[in-house]
């Protein structure tokens, strides 16, 4: 079967009235999950798990995916409104998400994320239909040494992510990682650093953390300054004049293909995720930029390379689990457990099997993706009208979202001390020009470098040398080894060049 007979196919499944309902259900619910601080896409799916059992294993998984790539289009909201992420992929649109919002750009940072949030999810969807199996086989031969060397690589990206001086960007990254160990350890399960605090066993929660740093922190900078949002007096004009200029597309185009491309990579690799394919996106753009000192001031880049990293990124996760019935993140694993809730096993054998259901699921989420442009595009001109909110209402707004988003992670009201305490170490962090982005990638990847780096170790018998022995591995090291090195390089040659030539005397 072609690849033309089998996009027909699965539209001939998901346009079936029943299907497009829960389609338009899952986008719908994703939406509202990824507005809402704290809730989060996996804790939604794992609640509506045992509501499929009455509808069909087709349906179900189209509405349970549809959750998972609306979260992504739904998160960016909160993060260019309030500064508060609605999911951990939307943290890096935090950034200059906000200060675009402060500038009265909220409605065109605001269509940049919708649309660059479509493109790179029909793009990513076109890379699952067309590159799966090869892309599939090459994941496979990631064990511990490449992930370890992978995450070493993402480390060397804290210098890019902020303008201020590198030894505070690494200074964070450093506490980044401390904050990683606390829990049990990966390999032997014996406490570290909880102090006798049964909630801390479990570690630090990525959710309650990032809401402390940018939602609870962003309420004490509007504290301190009163006005700290400035209120735009500018007409809101007609519904065009929200959108992005034609200038910001020209600066936003290539980043929307970079941040699709690196998305869609990042995402096939299991544990990455969008979150991770975030920052290497943000990274690349203000690497490459010639003006990087925008970043972090309103870049429409900033907001257009996330977006799209982590909506490529979505299509790509299906990768493993539809061809090999490998989950790459937790999401996926609760999608794989969709699956065998119905009697299915997803593998290289579903195609052959359900090649309907298969096909269904696919093209379902170019028409989710549809669906949610139509959605989020209408509701810009609202949105905008919310950020242009006085500061005297924005602070419990804020202060509201942050209390219940970090309470519905886990049901625990330690969370909520857990945000309040990086609240304000985010506070005076930001007060003494410490960036957080280089704290929390770390906190992200450390984990899984350390869980990596043991492995390894067990595997050889603690020779270092398996790092340089196996391919992936040694071609990973030597790219964050130029990555560290270029900058000098570059730091010398202009130091080089800028010296007085000696002329001689005439």
């Amino acid at each position: 079967m072609s690849i033309v007979d089998s996009l027909l196919l699965g539209f001939s499944v998901s346009l079936q009235p029943v299907n497009l309902m829960y389609c338009f259900i899952g986008v719908f619910l994703g939406t509202l999950v990824g507005v809402l601080p704290g809730l989060g896409s996996a804790a939604t799916i794992a609640l509506l798990l045992p509501v499929t059992y009455g509808i069909s294993p087709t349906a179900a998984i189209i509405m349970l995916a549809g959750i998972w790539y609306g979260s992504m289009y739904g998160g960016s909201t909160t993060s260019i409104l309030l500064r508060v992420p609605g999911e951990s992929a939307s943290v890096m649109t935090c950034i200059d998400g906000f200060e675009m919002a402060r500038r009265g750009r909220a409605g065109a940072a605001l269509g940049m994320a919708a649309f660059a949030s479509f493109i790179a999810g029909i793009v990513g969807l076109v890379g699952l239909v067309l590159l799966a199996p090869p892309l599939a086989d090459f994941a496979l031969d990631f064990g511990p040494p490449e992930y370890f060397a992978l995450t070493l690589v993402g480390l060397t990206l804290v210098s890019h992510l902020d303008s201020g001086p590198v030894s505070k960007a690494l200074a964070m990254a450093a506490v980044g990682l401390l904050l990683g160990t606390v829990g049990l350890d990966p390999v032997r399960s014996q406490e570290r650093f909880t102090f006798g605090i049964l909630s801390l066993q479990s570690g630090i929660d990525l959710v309650p953390m990032v809401m402390g740093l940018f939602g609870v922190s962003q309420v004490l900078h509007l504290v301190r300054n009163r006005l700290a949002t400035p209120e735009s007096t500018a007409p809101l004009g007609g519904f065009l004049s929200l959108l992005p200029s034609r200038g910001e597309w020209r600066d936003a185009s290539g980043a929307i293909g970079r941040g699709t491309l690196v998305g869609f990579l990042v995402g096939l690799l299991p544990g990455a995720g969008g979150t991770i394919s975030t920052y290497v996106a943000y990274a690349l753009e203000k690497r490459r930029s010639p003006h990087p000192e925008r970043f972090g001031k309103g870049a429409i880049e900033g907001v257009a390379a996330p977006e799209a990293a982590n909506n490529a990124a979505t299509g790509s996760g299906f990768i493993p689990l539809l061809t090999l019935g490998l989950p790459a993140n937790v999401v996926m694993a609760l999608m794989l457990g969709a699956f065998m809730l119905h009697g299915i096993t997803p593998g290289p054998t579903l195609l052959v099997q359900k090649p309907d259901m298969f096909w269904g699921v696919i093209t379902s989420m170019f028409i989710g993706n549809a669906m949610l442009l139509v959605l989020n595009l209408p509701l810009i001109g609202v949105f905008v009208r919310l950020a242009r909110m006085r500061t005297a209402y924005l602070i419990p707004v804020i202060t509201v979202a942050c209390l219940v988003g970090a309470f519905a992670v886990n049901n625990n009201p330690f969370d909520i001390l857990v945000m309040l305490a990086f609240g304000v170490f985010g506070y005076y962090a930001e007060r003494f020009g410490f960036s957080l982005a280089p704290l929390v990638l770390a906190f992200v990847l450390g984990p899984l470098m350390e869980t990596s780096l043991r492995q390894s170790l067990i595997l050889s018998g603690g020779n270092f040398a398996i790092f340089a022995t196996r391919p992936i591995s040694a071609v990973l090291l030597g790219l964050g080894l130029v990555m560290v090195l270029l900058p000098l390089v570059r730091r010398l040659a202009g130091q080089r060049a800028a010296r007085p030539t000696d002329r001689p005397l005439a």
